[in-house]
């Protein structure tokens, strides 16, 4: 029986999670589960699965679930990220899916790696952020460590990897990390100005949050994508190739020095990387239905169009620099809170990016607060772009 902390459960990461756990319920208990303010949600999901704890994110979301869970005494609703942080690495969890969107689940990540735990990495910000400080703390607490990102999940897959699930890269030549091209893939950088938050969340394959389905929009999540690959299989960026893919079956390949190149293909579902992660190195059913590759008809692959879409462009330059991607993580949150709010256009989102790269001074954070100074600068230096614009537009 594996004990199962899932943070960010209410997000689409951590409701696929809690499926496939429901369906092989004699395999997993989930015994920590963590929210920012959903609270009508985290109850019906406290209800269902009776966690040992629920931690809430925000202290009166966290008041009002303790009162409506009041008739389960077992369940702990708690709210503090030191709290978090103390119970992923506790002995009563093996397991921790590390779901939470954005760089406030960094350091739960990181406390699970340092305790040796089986880490399900759904957080980018862990590796695009702090790479080197992740894998340092995964190798000293000697965690386990497989990436639920379909695309990066699909390399996992593709390679022979050792019994610590570490991957063999010895004859690798070039891992190639598709996109499917999100819902604005053929169109005119200009015919961009006016998209609305709503377009950017209707991603034609995937079921995602709306943070996710506007990186998809922007390409900024392939630029993200691109330094966890990095990161994970220990490659350098010229060794990764982008490569659109619209159908969003075959999730990524690897090319090796004999010419041959595997690749992994599935519906566009997160219950299959989740299931696989969760059961491996076995299998189990993700409730995922199989793929008819015959009605999936034509597979087709194309080059990022990237005049149209800068914001892939920027991450491969910043993640050639130190710290470069920290910066770019930490402004594109910015920016994206900002678009989907109304406060600047869907095009504006990579000039906010470009800006905060520029006004931030660079260099490779080697601690935790460190990472978390640079983040603040880069989301400082970006709140003062979309200030600096505002006050333009309005005079």
């Amino acid at each position: 029986m594996r004990r199962v902390a899932v943070l960010g459960a209410t997000g689409s990461i951590g409701r696929s999670t809690l499926d496939v756990i429901q369906r092989h319920s004699d395999r997993y208990q989930v015994t920590l589960l963590s929210a920012h303010r959903s609270v009508d949600d985290m109850e019906t999901l406290c209800r269902i699965h009776q966690p040992a704890h629920a931690v809430m994110g925000d202290l009166d979301a966290a008041a009002v679930l303790g009162e409506r869970l009041a008739d389960l005494p077992a369940v702990r609703v708690e709210s503090d990220a030191s709290v978090l942080d103390d119970l992923v690495a506790r002995p009563t969890v093996d397991t921790v899916v590390a779901g939470i969107v954005g760089f406030t689940g960094l350091r739960p990540t990181l406390s699970a790696a340092r305790a040796g735990k089986t880490i399900l990495l759904a957080n980018k910000e862990a590796l695009v952020s702090a790479g080197s400080l992740f894998m340092e703390a995964v190798r000293q607490g000697e965690a386990t460590l497989l990436p639920v990102d379909s695309e990066h999940n699909a390399m996992h897959q593709c390679l022979p990897v050792a019994s610590d699930g570490r991957p063999d890269m010895t004859d690798v030549e070039k891992i190639l990390l598709t996109a499917s091209g999100g819902p604005f893939r053929g169109r005119s950088r200009s015919s961009l100005d006016a998209v609305t938050p709503e377009e950017a969340c209707a991603h034609p394959n995937w079921s995602m949050g709306p943070k996710i389905s506007v990186d998809s929009a922007t390409l900024s999540n392939k630029g993200l994508e691109l330094a966890e690959a990095c990161w994970l299989f220990d490659r350098r960026p010229d060794e990764i190739e982008i490569v659109v893919h619209p159908q969003s079956i075959v999730h990524s390949m690897i090319r090796y020095r004999d010419g041959s190149v595997l690749a992994q293909l599935g519906q566009p579902d997160m219950r299959t990387p989740i299931a696989y992660c969760l059961a491996w190195p076995e299998r189990v059913d993700a409730g995922v239905e199989a793929l008819d590759i015959v009605s999936a008809g034509r597979l087709d692959f194309e080059a990022p169009d990237l005049e149209a879409f800068p914001c892939l462009a920027l991450a491969q330059w910043a993640i050639t620099q130190p710290g470069g991607m920290c910066v770019f993580s930490a402004a594109n949150e910015i920016a994206v809170a900002a678009f989907l709010s109304g406060e600047i256009r869907f095009t504006d989102i990579d000039r906010v990016i470009d800006a905060a790269l520029k006004a931030t001074e660079l260099a490779e954070p080697d601690c935790l607060d460190a990472v978390q100074t640079l983040d603040q600068k880069a989301r400082e230096a970006a709140q003062a772009f979309i200030a600096s614009c505002l006050t333009r537009s309005e005079s």
